[in-house]
């Protein structure tokens, strides 16, 4: 039997016991602020924001390509802003290009970003869900996705109806696949034709510019999809150059660079904006506290968040050298009011992690950053409905119901320059006269079928051979590829020629000054003699600049003749065969080819060396030879 005692402390237990089994139930049922969709948005940000580490805040503020394996969870287990799904980088931390997998159908891809979701939702220690997105300024980058005018040539239709459509067309194809953020329009003012991206743009009128935002910025935002104009600002320098720096009076930004973006926000409700890779009067676009905290957030009250374009925030370290490193150029720009840093590889968090543990980025900045960014994903719906409906997905797979779309865009976009005679008796050339025996085409560009930049495969390409063959009846079309599009004088000189005592290739030694003394930093076998050093150093030894180089080996006569040598190069550079100097340049240069021409035996070695500096700015060595003297040898490699 048990005693009084005991029965009586059993008695004066029971309710404790039964009141902390209540508490425990309660609260394993109440639902935690952030996860609450009644309540406002403003309340369940700064109730997220409040449990998170500054681990995780960092994490939020970081967007990158790729995918995720099983094998990487751990790595993510502090979440991330979102990925660009089955994309991947090309190059180091300074790189800027990426690569796409377009071989996935729209249920493979929405099944992918599915499972991908599924761990940031279910296996991440808040549940903070990713955002998606991906390129699609005439079309969205993917296997089966239609593919519209470029920019340029919708904007030649000055049809913003037509504009809605196209948009709303490529909005239904991009969130299918579970995509929820596309980094487009372009609306950088083409105030230069030789820039190479004026064909993603809506040209030279901002008016014009200004109206084709709205139309694809709103099309998009009201199927749920944020938009991001590209790139702030005028990322077009002078004569074409990409990314150039740019000194422009404040006049001359807010009249013709500035009011697009300002419509595509305050008009169009982009939620988000991409900075540019320039500078602005001396100032990094993505660290640029006038354009970003003056003008986008206070005057014209933007509420989303900015992003950079892929690796500009590095660029400080690298192109402007403003900065001394990446965890530094991290702080100018969150400081400054950057919300997202988008790299190109995972590894690159810890290039500017630094800066968010050590005080560098201010508190304030980062919370209010990440506050953007947790906006945007509650406001989307995330939180409660995460996951892509993958049967309406498979319903595209093949989906061909926006091609008649597509060519009434092509038709709007067509501008016909001059359609008459020289005298004015015989008929015009176009449309084609039924009397026609024959037509013939001529050029390369003619079965291309190219779709431009930033496209996928398309949805079915019709080139301009077989368009014309299907408009000529009985006509009979002869083609001949004519004249190559690019028809190069100079080749690199290949491995298999140059040899050294390891075997082929050339060797190296990297110096850190400018002239060649002191015993090399650096000291290795390069293959061939071709390298593109702008954004980066020839290796983490060196510095990005004030650095100089030497190769030495031999050289093996292809054939026996004459044999036109020598370097592409821009600063520095010399060449010597059989130690005679053959070519001096030994002065900071623009990019130049010189060459010399010389008689070699077939299969004789000649001594070669190559000496290279580069004080500051692009770094480029080649080292070249007549690409015409003699093909046979060529074919034979």
């Amino acid at each position: 039997m048990q005693s009084s005692y005991t029965q009586m402390k059993i008695k004066l237990c029971t309710p404790v016991l039964l009141m902390y089994t209540v508490i425990c139930s309660i609260q394993a049922q109440t639902v935690l602020p952030y996860k609450n969709p009644a309540l406002p948005v403003t309340q369940r940000v700064q109730d997220l924001l409040q449990r998170m580490t500054v681990e995780e805040k960092s994490w939020q503020l970081l967007m990158i390509p790729g995918d995720i394996n099983p094998a990487d969870t751990l790595q993510y287990k502090q979440g991330i802003f979102g990925l660009q799904v089955s994309a991947a980088a090309q190059g180091d931390a300074g790189g800027q290009l990426l690569q796409y997998n377009t071989g996935e159908n729209a249920y493979t891809l929405a099944q992918k970003i599915n499972r991908i979701q599924r761990f940031f939702v279910e296996k991440t220690r808040l549940g903070i869900p990713i955002i998606a997105f991906d390129e699609a300024l005439h079309g969205l980058v993917r296997q089966g996705a239609t593919a519209f005018p470029q920019a340029i040539g919708l904007a030649a239709s000055f049809d913003t109806v037509l504009m809605r459509q196209v948009a709303a067309a490529i909005a239904s194809e991009t969130k299918a696949r579970g995509i929820r953020d596309v980094l487009g329009p372009v609306i950088n003012i083409a105030t230069d034709v030789r820039w190479g991206r004026t064909e993603e743009t809506y040209g030279e009128d901002p008016t014009l510019t200004a109206a084709m935002a709205v139309a694809y910025t709103s099309a998009f935002e009201k199927k749920g999809i944020i938009t991001t104009p590209k790139h702030l600002i005028a990322n077009v320098g002078d004569g074409g150059r990409d990314s150039y720096p740019i000194h422009l009076s404040e006049r001359q930004l807010k009249e013709l660079h500035l009011p697009p973006f300002k419509a595509a926000i305050q008009q169009g409700g982009a939620r988000s904006v991409m900075t540019a890779y320039n500078s602005v009067n001396g100032t990094a676009s993505s660290a640029n506290g006038w354009l970003l905290r003056n003008q986008l957030k206070k005057e014209w009250g933007f509420t989303g968040f900015v992003i950079s374009d892929a690796s500009a925030v590095g660029g400080e370290v690298v192109l402007h050298n403003t900065a001394a490193s990446y965890a530094q150029s991290g702080a100018h720009a969150i400081n400054n009011g950057l919300d997202v840093i988008f790299q190109t590889q995972y590894q690159h968090h810890q290039l500017f992690y630094p800066a968010f543990t050590d005080g560098s980025i201010q508190q304030a900045s980062m919370d209010e950053a990440v506050a953007r960014v947790l906006k945007a994903k509650f406001e989307l719906g995330l939180f409660e409905n995460p996951y892509v409906n993958e049967v309406e997905a498979k319903q595209w797979v093949d989906y061909k119901g926006h091609k008649a779309l597509a060519l009434q865009a092509a038709q709007a976009a067509i501008v016909l320059l001059k359609n008459e005679s020289a005298n004015g008796k015989q008929q015009p050339v176009l449309p084609l006269s039924p009397y026609i025996s024959s037509i013939a085409v001529i050029g390369q560009e003619a079965v291309a079928a190219r779709l431009g930049g930033y496209s996928g495969p398309g949805n079915g390409s019709i080139n301009i051979l077989q368009g014309i063959q299907q408009a000529a009846g009985k006509a009979l079309v002869s083609y001949a590829p004519g004249a190559a599009i690019l028809c190069p004088e100079y080749a690199t000189v290949p491995a298999a020629y140059l040899y050294n005592a390891q075997g082929n290739g050339l060797q190296a030694q990297y110096f850190d000054n400018l002239t060649l003394q002191s015993n090399p930093v650096l000291t290795r076998v390069d293959k061939q003699l071709d390298f593109l050093w702008t954004l980066s150093s020839p290796d983490e030894t060196l510095p990005a600049d004030h650095y100089a180089a030497r190769w030495t080996g031999q050289l093996k006569a292809p054939h026996t003749g004459q044999l036109r040598i020598g370097l592409q190069a821009n600063d520095g550079y010399r060449l010597y065969l059989n130690n005679k100097l053959l070519i001096n340049r030994w002065t900071k240069n623009s990019y130049s080819t010189q060459l010399a021409t010389i008689v070699i035996e077939k299969d004789k070695y000649y001594d070669l060396k190559v000496e290279f500096y580069e004080p500051a700015g692009n770094a480029r060595i080649k080292l070249v030879w007549d690409a015409g003297i003699d093909s046979s040898w060529q074919q034979q490699l």
